[in-house]
């Protein structure tokens, strides 16, 4: 996960669409820059990249979840290069020093060009964020990658909010759940006045066609098919099946609507899955005859 300090959002809520790209650019690129030195991995990484820009309040808090293969495919397509370190693919520590490298030298060249207007304070913003430590977590998925997809798939086509945490509106204000991570994930109950609310929820607006979701390396759309393909290859690793017809409906309706059938309706947090299909009965229909009492 690679975060954002704080100072800068006042920065991307008034250029957002500058701010929010260059965090995708930094990010992907930190990734790629140490799957191709030799020293890691030395080949090509692939990458799925989302956008989140709130807490559990609903500050504006920007970040990008990162969910990467575990090596990377060779330059010459001919062999699979797995990572070289037990247990963490890349140092922690370096990914942050030079994702905010990349971050604050395309966020110069942005306002050297006059993308972010006249504003006389960022270079001695720039100055101060080259001295402070950014933030880049990262851990492998212990309970195995399909539990990251599910939890990510949760909230690639979500808002920020979502109605079951709403616990109460009494005039005017609103009291919402929420969860504490920085004491011990507790879940707490937060209550503001409803213009404070609204506020809340307009600072996760993204610019009109600005896209949440990207893919990198091995997975960038132009090639992600035969790529996939020489990996699994590679693995000796079968493709899965075919995802259910119902799996497919649902996710189709998810990305069209933002409604997820496999949410449980009655808790708003549990989560559904098919047990079994069952085939249409195709009878014939009743016969009924209407006897005259007459």
């Amino acid at each position: 996960m690679f975060t954002l300090p704080h100072e800068l959002c006042r920065l991307a809520l008034a250029k957002p669409r500058v701010v929010y790209d260059l965090l995708f650019r930094a990010a992907s690129e930190t990734l790629q820059t140490f799957a191709r030195d030799p020293k890691h991995l030395g080949g090509e990484l692939g990458l799925t990249v989302i956008l989140h820009t709130w807490s559990q309040t609903l500050s504006l808090h920007p970040h990008l979840h990162c969910v990467v293969t575990g090596g990377a495919l060779g330059a010459d397509g001919a062999r699979w290069i797995a990572t070289r370190h037990k247990g963490f693919l890349f140092p922690v520590r370096a990914l942050a020093k030079v994702f905010r490298g990349k971050f604050l030298d395309g966020l110069r060249r942005r306002f050297d060009r006059g993308d972010l207007g006249a504003d006389d304070t960022l270079p001695r913003l720039l100055h101060r964020l080259r001295q402070q430590d950014w933030v880049v977590y990262a851990k492998p998925p212990f309970a195995g990658p399909e539990s990251v997809l599910q939890y990510l798939g949760r909230y690639t086509h979500r808002i920020a909010f979502s109605n079951h945490r709403i616990l109460r509106l009494r005039e005017d204000r609103v009291a919402f759940r929420y969860r504490d991570y920085a004491d011990d994930r507790r879940l707490k109950v937060m209550e503001v006045v409803v213009h404070e609310f609204i506020r809340r929820f307009l600072l996760h607006v993204l610019p009109p066609g600005f896209v949440r979701i990207c893919h990198y390396g091995l997975l960038a759309n132009r090639s992600r098919r035969q790529r996939i393909a020489r990996c699994r290859e590679l693995l000796d690793a079968e493709a899965p099946p075919p995802a259910p017809a119902q799996e497919r409906l649902c996710e189709k309706l998810l990305r069209l609507t933002g409604v997820d059938l496999s949410v449980c309706p009655a808790c708003g947090e549990g989560r559904m899955g098919v047990i079994a299909e069952l085939d249409r009965l195709d009878l014939a229909p009743a016969r009924i005859e209407i006897l005259d009492s007459s």
